[in-house]
């Protein structure tokens, strides 16, 4: 013969404990004169055959047809002490559950107009809250989803995860922008989801979308993108590192460095702009050494060492044009004018 409970409480549910079933396994014997005790913050709901029925409220209560009507009429039970019934009961607590956690476990793909098709991850936390006991047993408890606390957390993980994918879809937002649109994805997840909630019985307290991460790939992509914006014009950047290099090379002594520098640049046009614009930076003209003049008529070597360069730069110089010459035969002929005018343009 089962064992009748005469007293139905759970006074061991813990503050992280959504509900408890009364038995844990099964349905329980009860009767008509049975006590049932609520505490503060539980509500307490008899179950049977897929059906939330009755309610107590906090307190002490002792069991007839009249406080359980939905179950006595249910059951056809007579008055009587001794009137026997079976069911479950589920003592939901009542406070507000907060800082419960969300997230993709799966990223949510997404088609972008500047990357095409990407893969979005997001996290964040929530609170909630029953509002409706009898209803939140019978939409979650009784649907099979589970009693215990993690089994309803994955349940409503599922809900927002889901309905995050449907407003990133439908939000249209490019990826670049998703980072400044977190408070109103949030906002518009908070409006979506707390109708849902409703439905089952719960309330959405609080609702937090706290990030939304991109795949690595686009990372890189966007880490490039953000240096090309910081470099600007990139012709301007290459001759800007090229004529940090002409620098460093024209500290080597005797201009040797400088000239292995030219040949490793490649002669034209690019080398002979980065001269130009360089030289008269990090450059001085230097008189020969000893006690002559600076000739006002120089050759190639002459031009060289005057300028501190190899002979392949000037005639570099030379066949850009920014270096102005006279050729005689298979030697030029530089003037110190020219050259000082190239070194100061």
């Amino acid at each position: 013969m089962a064992r009748i409970i005469d007293v139905i409480e759970a006074p061991d549910q813990q503050r992280n404990q959504m509900v408890v079933r009364v038995p844990e396994v099964g349905a329980g014997d009860f009767r008509l004169g049975s006590v049932v005790i609520v505490r503060e913050s539980q509500a307490a709901v008899f179950y049977r055959d897929g059906k939330a029925l009755d309610v107590f409220g906090p307190g002490r209560h002792q069991i007839t047809t009249a406080n359980l009507p939905l179950l006595s009429s249910l059951l056809r039970l007579v008055t009587g002490g001794n009137d026997m019934f079976t069911a479950e009961v589920y003592f939901v607590n009542m406070i507000e559950f907060t800082d419960w956690k969300w997230g993709t476990q799966e990223p949510v793909t997404l088609r972008d107009p500047d990357f095409g098709v990407v893969r979005v991850r997001a996290f964040g936390n929530y609170s909630v809250q029953v509002s409706d006991p009898q209803l939140f047993v019978t939409k979650i408890v009784g649907t099979g989803s589970g009693y215990q606390t993690s089994q309803i957390q994955d349940f409503l993980r599922g809900i927002i995860v889901a309905r995050f994918a449907d407003i990133l879809g439908e939000s249209k937002v490019a990826v670049l922008d998703l980072p400044a649109m977190q408070d109103e994805m949030a906002a518009a997840m908070r409006s979506k989801l707390s109708d849902e909630f409703d439905s089952f019985g719960l309330m959405l307290k609080t609702f937090f979308l706290q990030n939304i991460s991109l795949p690595e790939e686009v990372q890189k992509a966007i880490d490039q993108r953000a240096a090309m914006g910081a470099i600007g014009n990139m012709q301007q950047f290459m001759q800007y590192q090229a004529a940090q290099a002409v620098r460093d090379a024209a500290q080597q002594e005797g201009g040797e460095g400088l000239a292995g520098l030219g040949v490793g640049l490649g002669a034209g046009a690019g080398l002979g702009t980065v001269l130009g614009q360089t030289m008269a930076q990090s450059m001085q003209p230097a008189q020969p050494s000893g006690a002559a003049a600076v000739p006002e008529v120089m050759t190639l070597s002459e031009a060289a060492a005057y300028m501190r360069v190899g002979e392949q730069d000037v005639l570099d110089a030379i066949n850009s044009g920014q270096l102005k010459a006279k050729k005689i035969g298979t030697s030029y002929r530089i003037s110190k004018q020219a050259i000082d005018e190239f070194l100061k343009s």
